[in-house]
């Protein structure tokens, strides 16, 4: 899922977590060959695990961005385009490239539309595709942010490319409230297309521009360090369980979800020591998140619950999806990454 800027192990922890409501998701359905059991009513934590993805996306971006700023005085969209793309993109074309070989193989179906938008990052707007694709929507809405973001903070400037993103988080919930009821035929684009999902990102962004005054105010602080804290993570799984809810879903509960989920980072992030920390940061979680992103990529042809392959049965399904992403993190990732901290050094 969203690519990886600078290291910080609690965020490591978070992809964790999120990836790991992905594919206890995706593994809904799928044939379980020891014991035919199959999960269901799982999905609502496969979104909620890639809004923690989006929020921790603008959270990240924007806060690598406001340092290259403040520590340069400019923000260079050149650099930043190059980051991005080294990051994002070897590894998503060559999961596309193997998908259409497969294809023209005759070995998975794909829809008419899939190649076009998945090359192009729209899959947010092509509804009737096939599974191996269907994924690539949440891509699809981060690389629309990649691009459109740094411009805006380098032609408005922090404070009004802050205020920008509080006015998409207002108006989406609007956004989303005047489709479902006056616009019945796009309802499908609810949650997917960028209007309507991208408050999730925008709330992070808020979160890393808002970052340094938070951290001024102790009563803030005393917040995040107290252990009624807990009640913030429980929010969201309790908005979580309104999505089947219209009014109250896309009004209110995907903001508090949202708003929740930013505080839950930044406390992730400022309080070291406890046990949430050292969960975060524990190996299992910090592995999990190293991989987040290839695991996102590979995730979604082997768990899938619309085939009756082999490799799609629990849990071969799991472990091969595994192995594509080891190969893929260690083969294409990691040499990427290397080059492109070079590149941020120099």
């Amino acid at each position: 899922m969203a690519a990886k800027g600078e290291k910080i192990p609690a965020l490591d922890g978070l992809r964790g977590l999120s990836i790991s409501l992905v594919l206890l998701a995706h593994l809904s359905g799928t044939r379980d060959l020891a014991t035919g059991v199959r999960l269901y009513d799982l999905d609502s934590l496969g979104n909620l695990g890639v809004r923690i993805f989006f929020v921790i996306s603008g959270f990240l971006i924007t806060l690598l961005l406001l340092q290259e700023r403040s520590v340069t005085g400019h923000i260079s969209l050149p650099r930043f385009y190059l980051r991005r793309g080294l990051r994002i993109f070897p590894a998503a074309y060559l999961y596309m490239g193997i998908l259409f070989v497969c294809a023209a193989l005759g070995f998975v179906v794909l829809a008419p539309g899939d190649r076009l938008h998945a090359l192009t990052y729209t899959v947010n707007y092509h509804h009737l595709r096939s599974w191996q694709v269907s994924h690539l929507w949440s891509l699809s809405v981060e690389e629309q942010f990649y691009l459109v973001w740094p411009a805006l903070l380098l032609v408005f400037g922090a404070r009004g490319g802050l205020w920008l993103a509080f006015a998409l988080v207002v108006a989406a919930p609007l956004v989303r409230m005047g489709i479902w009821i006056y616009w019945p035929a796009r309802r499908i684009e609810i949650g997917e297309a960028f209007s309507t999902i991208g408050d999730a990102i925008a709330t992070g962004c808020l979160l890393a521009g808002m970052r340094a005054r938070l951290g001024q105010s102790e009563r803030y602080l005393r917040c995040l360090r107290s252990p009624w804290f807990v009640v913030v993570p429980l929010l969201v799984a309790v908005a979580n369980a309104f999505q089947h809810y219209p009014a109250i879903d896309f009004l209110a509960g995907q903001t508090i979800m949202n708003v929740a989920i930013a505080l839950t980072i930044d406390r992730c992030v400022r309080v070291d020591g406890d046990w949430v920390r050292r969960l975060l940061e524990s190996r299992p979680l910090a592995l999990l998140g190293t991989l987040s992103y290839s695991l996102y990529l590979w995730q979604e042809p082997f768990l899938n619950r619309f085939s009756r392959s082999e490799v799609t049965q629990f849990p071969f399904n799991l472990l091969l999806a595994f192995a594509a992403a080891s190969a893929s993190h260690y083969l294409v990732e990691r040499p990427l990454m290397r080059w492109r901290q070079r590149l941020r050094r120099a």
